[in-house]
C-alpha cells in the first residue's frame, strides 16, 4: 500500500505564514493615525513586555508539545486542566469568529480600492439588493470559498499564505522606500516635524487622557495578536523543535522594525492636522488615505502635473489595495482553519459531537469548519438586512471583540510557570531559567496585557459611552461563562450516565 507523504512547512514558509497572520501593513498607519509618532514608544514598550517574552513562551510550549495536536487547548489542558484550557480557548475562538465577521468587510473595501483607486463600496447595488444588503451577500460567498478551498488540507492553506506574506511584505517593503525616496526629493523635510513633544504626545485629540494613552496597549496587542495562532499547524512543520521558535523569533524581530519604520515613514509624506485631522478620515480608510497621499507627494515631489500626481496617487492606492486583497485571503485561509482546529482536536472527544470533531480524507475538521461558516454567515446577513438594530448588533460585536482577542493572552500566560513546573513533560527548550525569573517574567506580561484590557474597558466611561464601556468589558467574560456552563453541563452529564 502506498504510504501518504504528509506536507512539511520548511522555515521560510512557516515565517510567511506567521506574517500573514500577525503582521498588518495597516497596523503601522492606523497606529499613527491614533498616536502619530508617540505611538512608536507603545509598539516597542509591547514588543519588549509581550511580544517578545510571549513569543519565547509559545516557542517553549510549540517545542515540549511538538507531537500533540490541538495548539493552544494542548498547551493550557497540559499545563492546567481541561476546565481551564476549555474556557481559555473558547474566548479565543469565539473573538477569531467575531473577527472574521469584521475581516470579511475590510476585504470588499480592499477589493474596491484596487479596482477603482478609492472605497466604492457604499455605492454598489445590484437588483432590489442595497449596498448594505450586496455586501453581505458577497462576504458570505467570499467565506464559504475560503471555507471550501481551506478544507482540501493544509498544504493549499499554505501556498496561499505564502503569497499573502510575499505581498504583505512588498507593500510594508515599498511604502518604506518610496517615503525615504520622497525624504530625499524633499531634502530632509519631513511633512510631521520629528520633535520630543510629537514623540511623546499624541497629535489626536481621543488620545489625550492618560487612561486613554494606556489602553493603546490594546491595540498595540492586536498588532502582535494570532501568534498563538501558528500552533494549530505545528504538526505540519518540519523539525518544530527548531523550525517553531527560530521561525516565531525571526518574524518578531522583523515585524517589530516595520511596524516601527513604517510609521516614522507616515511622517515625511503626510502632516497630522493636514491629511488626518479633517472628517470623514477613519480607521477603516486611513491606509488609503495615506498612501494614496504618498503617491501625490511623489508624484509632486518629481515636478509631474497636478492630475498627473493624483493619478499616482489612485495608483498607489489600487496597489495597496491589492496587497490587501491577497494578504486578506491568506489570513482568512488560515484563520477559517487554524483556531477551530486548536479547538476541535484539542477537546476530549466527549465534550463535543462525534460529527463536529470527524476529519475528512484531507485531516481537516470540515464539518467544524462549515459550521464555523454558518455561524458567521447568520451574523453577516442579519447585521446586512437586520436594518438599525442589527448595526447596532455589530457594534456590540466589534465592542466584544476588542478585548476578547486579548484575554487568552491572560491564560496562555499564566499557565507558563505551571507549565515549566510539570515533570512529566519534556522541556527541550528553555529560554527563561530559574524559579524566580520564571514569575517575574510571566507577572510582568500578564500585567502588561491585564492592564491595558481594564484601561481599554475604563476609557469609553470618560466620555459619557457607557455602553461601550459595558460590552467592551463583558465580552471575554460571556464568552468565558457560555464555556464554563457548557463544560459543567458535559461533567454533569457524564457523572450521570455513570
Amino acid at each position: 500500500m502506498k504510504k501518504h507523504k504528509s506536507v512539511k512547512i520548511k522555515l521560510g514558509t512557516l515565517i510567511l505564514m506567521i506574517f500573514s497572520a500577525i503582521f498588518g501593513f495597516n497596523n503601522s498607519l492606523t497606529a499613527y493615525y491614533q498616536m502619530g509618532y508617540s505611538s512608536i514608544i507603545w509598539y516597542v514598550v509591547t514588543a519588549i513586555l509581550f511580544f517578545l517574552p510571549s513569543a519565547l513562551i509559545f516557542a517553549e510550549y510549540g517545542a515540549s508539545f511538538k507531537g500533540v495536536k490541538g495548539g493552544i487547548f494542548s498547551w493550557l489542558q497540559k499545563s492546567t486542566n481541561e476546565k481551564v484550557a476549555f474556557v481559555g480557548t473558547f474566548i479565543w475562538l469565539a473573538a477569531w469568529v467575531v473577527w472574521l465577521v469584521s475581516s470579511t468587510q475590510f476585504f470588499l473595501i480592499s477589493v474596491s480600492t484596487t479596482l477603482f483607486g478609492r472605497d466604492t463600496t457604499q455605492s454598489w447595488h445590484l437588483g432590489f439588493l442595497s449596498s448594505t444588503q450586496l455586501l453581505g451577500v458577497l462576504e458570505v460567498l467570499f467565506l464559504v470559498i475560503v471555507t471550501f478551498c481551506a478544507a482540501k488540507g493544509v498544504d493549499k492553506i499554505a501556498a496561499v499564505d505564502k503569497i499573502g506574506g510575499i505581498f504583505t511584505l512588498l507593500i510594508a517593503v515599498g511604502f518604506m522606500v518610496v517615503s525615504i525616496f520622497v525624504f530625499f526629493l524633499d531634502h530632509g523635510h519631513l511633512a510631521e516635524p520629528l520633535t520630543a513633544m510629537n514623540l511623546t504626545h499624541s497629535p489626536n485629540p481621543a488620545f489625550q487622557s492618560p487612561i486613554a494613552v494606556i489602553s493603546f496597549i490594546v491595540y498595540a496587542l492586536f498588532a502582535y495578536g494570532g501568534l498563538e495562532t501558528t500552533a494549530g499547524v505545528i504538526d505540519s512543520v518540519d523539525k518544530p523543535e527548531k523550525t517553531f521558535p527560530k521561525a516565531l523569533i525571526l518574524a518578531m524581530l522583523a515585524m517589530t522594525g516595520l511596524y516601527v519604520v513604517n510609521i516614522l515613514m507616515c511622517g515625511i509624506s503626510a502632516n497630522w492636522n493636514t491629511q488626518l485631522g479633517s472628517k470623514g478620515i477613519n480607521l477603516g480608510n486611513v491606509e488609503y488615505v495615506l498612501i494614496n497621499n504618498l503617491g501625490v507627494v511623489t508624484g509632486h515631489g518629481l515636478g509631474l502635473s497636478h492630475s498627473a500626481s493624483l493619478a499616482m496617487g489612485s495608483a498607489f492606492s489600487r496597489f495597496a489595495g491589492l496587497a490587501d486583497v491577497l494578504a486578506g485571503i491568506a489570513a482568512a485561509f488560515l484563520m477559517v482553519y487554524s483556531p477551530i482546529k486548536s479547538f476541535i482536536e484539542g477537546c476530549d472527544q466527549r465534550l463535543l459531537p462525534d460529527k463536529l470533531i470527524k476529519l475528512n480524507k484531507h485531516n481537516m475538521p470540515e464539518r467544524a469548519m462549515w459550521l464555523q461558516a454558518i455561524i458567521v454567515s447568520i451574523i453577516i446577513l442579519f447585521i446586512s438586512f437586520g436594518g438599525n438594530a442589527a448595526g447596532q448588533f455589530y457594534t456590540i460585536l466589534m465592542d466584544m471583540m476588542n478585548v476578547s482577542s486579548a484575554a487568552p493572552y491572560l491564560f496562555l500566560i499564566g499557565a507558563y510557570p505551571f507549565f515549566r513546573m510539570k515533570k512529566n513533560v519534556e522541556h527541550p527548550l528553555s529560554f527563561i531559567h530559574g524559579k524566580a525569573k520564571i514569575w517575574t517574567v510571566t507577572t510582568i506580561v500578564w500585567l502588561v496585557v491585564a492592564i491595558g484590557i481594564i484601561f481599554t474597558c475604563i476609557e469609553p466611561l470618560l466620555t459619557g459611552d457607557y455602553s461601550t464601556s459595558f460590552w467592551t468589558a463583558i465580552g471575554p467574560v460571556a464568552f468565558g461563562i457560555i464555556a464554563y456552563v457548557y463544560y459543567t453541563w458535559r461533567e454533569h452529564k457524564e457523572k450521570q450516565a455513570v
